[in-house]
C-alpha cells in the first residue's frame, strides 16, 4: 500500500531538521554542529566520558571519537585519565574551548530564538507535545 508524499510527515520532519542544521552550521563556523553539541554538553557536565557524551549528543561512540579528536587537536578540550578508573578518560573544556563554546552558543541561541519566536508559548508547548507523540509512535515496538 503506497502513501502519497503529501501525507508523509517524515518528509516534513526531515526538511525542517535539515533546515535547522544548515542554519546552525552556517552560524557556528568554524565549529561543526556535532562539535558545538559536544562543547554544549561538556559545558554542562565537565569530566563526562566519551561514551556518555556520545549518548548526550545523540551520536555513535565512533562519531564522538572523531569529534573529540578534532576538538582536542584544536585545543578546545582536554582528556585526562579518571582518578579511579584509568581506562576512562574524562573530557573537559579548555579555556579556549569555553570561549569557543560561548561564541558559538550566542549564534545558536539566536537561531533558536528566531525559531521560537515564530510560535506563541502555547504553540511551543503544543509542538513539543506533538513531537513527543511522534517519538513515542516511532519507539513503540508494539506498533
Amino acid at each position: 500500500m503506497t502513501m502519497p508524499a503529501a501525507e508523509r510527515l517524515g518528509l516534513d520532519l526531515k526538511r525542517v531538521e535539515t533546515e535547522l542544521m544548515a542554519a546552525k552550521q552556517a552560524a557556528l563556523k568554524p565549529l561543526t554542529v556535532p562539535q558545538y553539541a559536544a562543547l554544549f554538553a561538556l559545558s554542562d557536565a565537565p569530566g563526562i566520558s566519551a561514551a556518555a557524551l556520545a549518548r548526550a549528543c545523540l551520536v555513535t561512540p565512533q562519531a564522538m571519537t572523531v569529534v573529540l579528536r578534532n576538538l582536542e587537536d584544536r585545543g578546545l578540550v582536554e582528556r585526562t585519565p579518571h582518578p579511579w578508573h584509568r581506562n576512562v578518560l574524562e573530557t573537559r573544556l579548555t579555556e579556549a574551548g569555553r570561549e569557543a563554546f560561548e561564541t558559538a552558543d550566542r549564534a545558536a541561541v539566536a537561531i533558536e530564538r528566531r525559531l521560537s519566536e515564530e510560535f506563541s508559548p502555547e504553540e511551543r508547548d503544543q509542538l513539543r507535545a506533538l513531537l513527543a507523540r511522534c517519538s513515542k509512535a516511532l519507539n513503540d515496538p508494539g506498533r
